[in-house]
């Protein structure tokens, strides 16, 4: 019996979204205020929220 095979996408998809989350919150911070800011929030609030979630 052969061992089950994992995707790529399997493996690494999460960790690709939970960074490319990070890295748009971290351009839009830079970008401007107002909008941009909140964009930011969100994008660097997500990935806070799941590394919580995790933890507990």
């Amino acid at each position: 019996m052969r061992p089950r095979q994992s995707s790529f996408w399997k493996v690494f998809g999460m960790p690709l979204g939970i960074g490319l989350l990070s890295a748009g919150g971290l351009f839009a911070a830079l970008l401007g205020d107002g909008v941009w800011d909140s964009l930011s929030w969100v994008g660097l609030g997500i990935p806070a929220a799941i590394a919580v979630w995790a933890l507990l």
